[in-house]
């Protein structure tokens, strides 16, 4: 423990010095709408992650958010009709100051979720509609651990 304290290692939801955490400061996290019904479940997700309490009165920072969606077949017979997909969603991020109205961080995260191809047309509208949410809790996860991160860097003196 001592090597790890003399690298400069702090724990990512711990205390740290002068009480602030990065805990407190993702809950100053304002999320902007985003489009799509994919950006409504990952702007859900991304608030219960942040604030869990409810959105900020007057939050620090906000978080505009926009997305790409993509298909790739996996699986095919050999009638040429696939069976097996691939869903791709990619976010791209950007962490604003509101006081300095400057861009803080910004990024790309991506989720991949497979999900079955059936002869019953709402069965696969079902599955897809299923890999979407689980990307977007995938998307909020990882947006949560980057900001989560960055902000513990910032407010550490």
């Amino acid at each position: 423990m001592a090597l790890l304290a003399g690298c400069g290692f702090t724990p990512l939801h711990g205390q740290q010095q002068a009480g602030a955490n990065a805990t407190s400061a993702l809950r100053q996290v304002s999320v902007s709408p985003i489009a799509e019904r994919v950006g409504q479940l990952l702007r859900i997700e991304l608030t219960n992650q942040l604030t869990p309490n409810g959105q900020p009165r007057s939050p620090a920072y906000v978080l505009d958010v926009s997305l790409t969606e993509s298909k790739r077949d996996l699986a095919v017979r050999k009638d040429a009709t696939a069976t097996r997909a691939n869903l791709i969603i990619t976010a791209s991020f950007k962490l604003q100051d509101v006081q300095a109205e400057k861009i803080l961080l910004d990024g790309k995260v991506r989720s991949v979720n497979s999900y079955n191809i059936l002869d019953a047309d709402f069965a696969t509208l079902s599955a897809e509609s299923d890999a979407r949410r689980r990307a977007a809790r995938d998307l909020a996860t990882e947006i949560r651990s980057r900001l989560g991160v960055f902000l513990s860097q910032q407010r550490a003196p």
